[in-house]
């Protein structure tokens, strides 16, 4: 426990200031009181899970009410302490955190015949609070993060729960706030529960190909900090990203299980000093070695939904092996791994000294999907079908195109033209005759792909047709298609 306050407070070193530190000291003791009975069930002292987020969250620069709420995130559910008492011993601002988490949390599984309505209400309450701050999602996510390492301990049934409920709502939600590092985690943590025989196979086909395909790279690495030094670059860091288990089984699926035809087990990360930088150090790259066609993406120009940004390269390297490159700021590398969302929160934060005087917590431009998904809860969540529903408008694997103007347009993999149209505008949905993609004329059932362009051609006093239902992917655009529909027959 000693440890885990050093290792707290060397992390916020530097940021805080004495009263600051005394507010954060006071946290510790104040857990520490409340639960000093407690054990977790894997036997160890409970106070060393609020500890252990609490340090998760202080590595992401969240500010020092978040870490602190951090540490008192269980007192109120617990250890029965009202809010009120958060509030009077520390501020208004983690009680309000405090207070956020307890709702999150405080629904429990009681058996089979309610965990639906359960289980709703308790996503219900996640999205709520992530529209009012999205702070409390992010301790939230450091939250289950640190219980699953402890999954173990617990019964079969709930073991299982969680783990699909990790794998499937928290790791995507993850993902979309661009916490990559703690998403791939969550993703680990959980896939042995959830496809038990498929980890063990996956284990097994990818044997020790990652530390053959590490030991590769590290004889390239020497070859092309010389090219960029001749060239008077100099790279701040080369090193190595390797993909996490389960999104090598995922890879698999789509590559037939041949191993061999996933190249990008390992990929070398260049960290450049600047954004020029990273585009003179692709052009040396490519100087050196051949690129693969169709294979370079540029996220800096154009970033990600969830504001991740890099230059990813596929090229035949020494021998001609195929291997990715991914060249990035220390920044981008930074908000990549631990998500931009903590650190547009942070600077956000440092603009204002009273949480109180804050009239609305406004999410950045990025996270516009959030107050979509608050809209959309008060349509679906009486239906039966509401998790389903969630998971694939939401939380599913995502695609992301573009219109005619560059805006850049969030999807679920498999969304159609018709999709995309509904995403624009309804009337646009509901005239929409024919879609171009990079283009060319596409059917309005076609399955669209990550970087296309998509252009919707609308014919004025159109309707929506029956036909679309078949195969449009997004829930949202199915209810508005059979409420056109209706109207239509009404009239």
């Amino acid at each position: 426990m000693k440890n885990l306050k050093k290792q707290i407070i060397q992390t916020l070193d530097g940021s805080l200031s004495p009263k600051e530190i005394n507010l954060l000291e006071k946290a510790f003791d104040f857990a520490e009181q409340y639960h000093s009975e407690q054990k977790r069930q894997s036997g160890e002292p409970f106070i060393n899970h609020p500890l252990r987020v609490a340090l998760t969250i202080s590595q992401m620069k969240l500010g020092i009410n978040a870490v602190i709420a951090g540490v008192l995130h269980d007192i109120v559910e617990d250890c029965n302490v009202p809010i009120s008492k958060i509030r009077s011993e520390f501020n208004e601002e983690v009680a309000f955190l405090v207070s956020g988490l307890t709702k999150v949390n405080k629904i429990k599984y009681k058996g089979k015949e309610e965990d639906g309505i359960i289980e709703k209400e308790n996503f219900r309450n996640m999205i709520l609070a992530m529209a009012k701050d999205l702070r409390i999602i992010i301790i939230k996510l450091a939250d289950r993060l640190d219980n699953m390492k402890t999954l173990w301990s617990l019964d079969p049934q709930t073991q299982t729960k969680k783990a699909v409920e990790t794998l499937e709502i928290l790791a995507p939600l993850a993902y979309r706030l661009g916490m990559t590092d703690i998403a791939s985690q969550l993703e680990d943590l959980a896939f042995p529960y959830v496809f038990p025989k498929e980890y063990k196979l996956t284990r097994k086909i990818l044997g020790k190909r990652r530390e053959e395909q590490k030991a590769y790279l590290n004889k390239l690495v020497p070859l092309t900090r010389k090219k960029l030094q001749e060239n008077n670059l100099n790279p701040k860091e080369i090193k190595f990203r390797t993909k996490h288990l389960y999104s090598v089984w995922r890879k698999l699926q789509k590559e037939e299980m041949d191993i061999k035809r996933i190249t990008d087990l390992v990929a070398m990360r260049i960290i450049m000093n600047s954004v020029g930088e990273c585009y003179a150090a692709l052009g040396l790259i490519h100087q050196m070695w051949k690129p693969v066609p169709g294979r370079f993406k540029d996220y800096i120009a154009l970033p990600k939904p969830n504001g991740y940004q890099s230059l990813h390269t596929t090229v035949f390297a020494e021998d001609g092996r195929i291997v990715e490159i991914q060249i990035r700021t220390s920044q981008m590398d930074e908000e990549a791994e631990g998500g931009i969302a903590a650190h547009w929160i942070y600077s956000s934060l440092k603009e204002t000294d009273n949480y109180a005087k804050r009239k609305k917590f406004s999410l950045p431009k990025n996270f516009y999907w959030i107050n979509q998904l608050r809209e959309w809860q008060k349509t679906f969540y009486k239906s039966e079908d509401f998790l389903n529903a969630l998971k694939v408008d939401f939380f599913k694997d995502r695609i992301f195109v573009l219109t005619p103007k560059g805006d850049i347009i969030d999807l679920p993999d498999g969304a159609t033209p018709i999709d995309f149209a509904y995403q624009i505008h309804t009337e646009i949905g509901n005239q929409a005759i024919r879609a171009l993609v990079n283009g060319k004329l596409v059917p309005l059932n076609y399955k669209l792909q990550s970087g296309q362009v998509v252009e919707i051609i609308t014919k004025k006093g159109k309707h929506p047709s029956s036909s679309w239902l078949e195969f449009v992917k997004m829930n949202e655009t199915r209810k508005i298609i059979q409420d056109a529909l209706k109207r239509k027959n009404s009239i």
